[in-house]
């Protein structure tokens, strides 16, 4: 028996018998109208896998979300009556002459309308059937007027030209199938709506279809859609995986998939070398190493408890398991080496130095945890196997200490070991050793106020012998000391012959370079607003967009280094800003609104900063008040409005003014030093770095970097707009010696050009 087809009567009859005892006379009219126009769009309704999505239909028909949930299996026969009518529609055969890949424009696979499979010409022609004759289709039809207002939105542009030429959504869909270019016809009626906008390469690709129709200047409907800076979905790259699919996805052009595979291959190279990873040779080394992880990891820092240490700690490398020895190469800190570290940190952290003990200088947070994370990577290689890719020295995990390091033998190994993976000394060694010369230094160090460190050492072939360790704990000062002689020389050697692997300006050159620095890095945060989302349509993607461009409007302003901008708080307006007892409590500013300035404020004490006892400050709090030039206070009263609550969604609000986006797998909303690097570095990918193959970003050359490389930008373009180390120094708030040594590469070609301007007056005087 022929299955009966869904009717608006049939709807409206079922909400009339079934839906009386269960809603409001208002909530059955909203429904029966809400699906009934599902049906006339021939629309299915939204789901949440096999479940109807009730958050989303309550907002369209105007019923609390709650309300609908309660009598869900009430409602739910009569939406999936709707589904599986919208969906018999989808089962008529394509056209022979449309592509096999081109499944659906925009939906996930599901099958599409199509117009009836054609007869062939050889067949004899029946009878004339009853009805208008089809309109003939004209490759490019005359428009009906030349002038017009210019639409902003997709919508609305492809309505006015579909007019301009006389078409409908059917005649365009037959015009386009019958070159084989479209078929789904529901798309096309969606796209006229706004319904929905095309996402996909093969979307994209009719809509350029429809622009050659109506002769239309490329790009001019990918120009209306909401969301211009969205990367598109749907490109086919054998051989890559899907998380690196969707990283090159925005940097890919839209017609990847049409083009040769030479030139496929020659834009991946670019991309992964330019964009994701960056060219410099240091970004290729760190990329190597970062294939070899190596690391004791403790407990310090991490925010949860360790991890119960195995019984094989001590084991012996099974070369037959290689491959899963390697995956845990970095391994949890036995109990009394974690012990140890927490002491450490207790001591050079503590406000009060502990009875009996001396110390000079104290750790912060950030240096504290920048330490940790240095010894557990020299533990680490003293853990490591000889026979893995890391090559280390094979030390059992039980017989790691810190009394080891008091013996120029495990250093003279550790040196050696950095040189052989590098190819050359850095800084890098000469600041390790420079960290357990402070622990072995004379009345100060804590290893050599700590003797009974040395209970724990244990015989290592090759590195220490039993002799070693008795001579160590019959004399524990002369063993320091005799490390602390033996460091200093090393220190002196090294600096002889180290080089700079790093050179941190190299990712922005071209922006050093330039005339104007500063304002050549400003172009950014310009190409941020021009790819702005549309926030009716995206907000979670519009509020991402507000972040990034404060992130880099409030790095250019305030120049403060990345702990700095990311733990700084926001007090709204209309309410009491943070006392600055308060702030220098927790060591962070405050961004808020003063009355006084009527202007948006930041105020950050001196301790909150790594020299806070620079001549800089002078124990004064750092104070600006933020410029409302090109749009600034707009987007921070937006951005503190609604964007930020987006981001932020059901997780614990922290405080500060730069929040991460939650998602489903992380409640924590607050940045680290980690994820806000990747943060900005993200905004640089999309937005700064000119892609030759989309016109996307703005600046040649430029490669991708953190928030620190904002002070080079800002300390450069005052050296070379006034040749003052000392104003430059008021931009980053540090001194003008450290100007001078870090920022004076730039300054000696722009000196001559400074004072030719200056003398130059006499002439354009005369």
């Amino acid at each position: 028996m022929p299955k009966v087809a869904l009717t608006p009567q049939m709807i409206s009859h079922f909400c009339r018998l079934r839906l009386v005892n269960v809603l409001t006379e208002n909530e059955r009219s909203a429904v029966c109208e809400y699906l009934t126009d599902l049906l006339a769009r021939l629309a299915s309704p939204p789901y949440r896998g096999k479940w109807i999505d009730w958050a989303q239909i309550a907002v369209a028909v105007g019923v609390d979300k709650y309300r609908l949930q309660a009598v869900g299996l009430q409602l739910q026969p009569v939406f999936d009556a709707v589904s599986r009518a919208v969906a018999m529609q989808d089962v008529l055969p394509s056209p022979p002459t449309l592509p096999a890949d081109i499944r659906s424009l925009d939906r996930p696979a599901v099958s599409t309308i199509s117009q009836p499979q054609q007869k062939s010409t050889d067949e004899k022609p029946g009878p004339r059937k009853r009805g208008p004759k089809p309109k003939v289709i004209v490759e490019f039809p005359k428009p009906l007027w030349s002038e017009w207002e210019e639409p902003e939105s997709l919508s609305e542009a492809l309505n006015l030209h579909m007019r301009r030429h006389g078409d409908t959504v059917r005649h365009l869909f037959r015009a386009l199938a019958s070159n084989g270019y479209a078929n789904d016809q529901r798309t096309l009626m969606k796209w006229s709506t706004g319904e929905l906008v095309p996402l996909t390469v093969q979307s994209l690709a009719v809509l350029a279809k429809v622009e050659r129709r109506y002769q239309l200047p490329d790009g001019y409907f990918k120009s209306k859609l909401p969301n211009r800076g969205r990367a598109t979905y749907g490109h086919c790259i054998d051989g890559i995986s899907e998380s690196e699919r969707r990283r090159l996805a925005w940097h890919l052009p839209d017609d990847f998939v049409r083009r040769s595979k030479a030139e496929q291959d020659e834009i991946l190279t670019w991309v992964r070398r330019v964009i994701i990873t960056g060219s410099t040779d240091y970004r290729r080394y760190q990329a190597e190493a970062l294939q070899q992880k190596y690391a004791v990891r403790f407990t310090a820092f991490l925010g949860r408890q360790r991890k119960p240490v195995t019984a094989n700690d001590n084991r012996d490398i099974d070369l037959d398991n290689l491959d899963a020895e390697l995956e845990s190469a970095v391994i949890d800190a036995p109990v009394e080496l974690d012990r140890e570290m927490n002491e450490l940190l207790r001591f050079k952290t503590a406000t009060l130095t502990a009875f009996g003990f001396q110390r000079n200088g104290v750790w912060n947070e950030e240096t504290a945890s920048q330490k940790v994370e240095h010894l557990g990577l020299m533990f680490g290689s003293l853990g490591c196997d000889p026979r893995s890719t890391v090559r280390g020295c094979g030390v059992p995990v039980n017989s790691l200490c810190f009394a080891m390091l008091v013996f120029p033998a495990v250093w003279d190994w550790y040196l050696q070991w950095r040189e052989r993976r590098r190819g050359f000394y850095t800084k890098w060694e000469v600041d390790m050793l420079s960290v357990v010369l402070g622990m072995t230094r004379a009345e100060t160090g804590w290893i050599r106020q700590t003797p009974a460190l040395a209970d724990r050492l244990q015989p290592i072939p090759g590195l220490l012998s039993e002799q070693d360790i008795a001579v160590a704990k019959a004399d524990w000062n002369l063993a320091c000391e005799t490390f602390h002689k033996h460091a200093r020389h090393r220190i002196k050697e090294i600096q002889r012959v180290a080089r700079i692997h790093r050179d941190p300006f190299e990712p922005i050159l071209p922006v050093l370079e330039a005339d104007s620095p500063l304002g050549e890095y400003r172009k950014i945060t310009e190409e941020i607003v021009r790819h702005m989302p549309d926030e009716r349509r995206y907000p979670r993607a519009a509020a991402e967009a507000v972040r990034s461009f404060l992130m880099l409007r409030l790095g250019m302003h305030l120049g403060l280094r990345q702990r700095n901008l990311r733990q700084l708080l926001m007090c709204p307006r209309g309410r009491m800003p943070t006392s600055e007892r308060h702030l220098e409590d927790r060591k962070r500013g405050e961004l808020r609104w003063s009355e006084r300035e009527e202007g948006w404020e930041v105020l950050i004490p001196a301790i909150a900063f790594k020299n806070s006892t620079s001549s800089f400050f002078g124990s004064k709090p750092f104070r600006l008040v933020l410029p409302d030039l090109a749009g600034l206070y707009d987007m921070i009263d937006a951005y503190l409005d609604r964007h930020r609550a987006r981001l932020i969604g059901d997780a614990i609000d922290p405080g500060t003014f730069f929040v991460k986006s939650v998602k489903r797998t992380s409640a924590d909303a607050s940045y680290n030093q980690n994820t806000f690097y990747e943060a900005w570095r993200l905004t640089i990918q999309r937005y700064g770095i000119y892609n030759p193959y989309t016109g996307r970003g703005v600046i040649r050359g430029l490669l991708p970097h953190g928030p620190h490389n904002v002070r080079d930008v800002l300390a450069t373009h005052i050296l070379k707009q006034t040749g003052s180390y000392e104003q430059a120094s008021y931009a980053i708030q540090d001194t003008p010696d450290m100007v001078a040594k870090h920022y004076g590469r730039f300054l000696p070609q722009d000196k001559a050009a400074i004072a030719a301007k200056i003398l130059n007056q006499v002439w354009e005087a005369a």
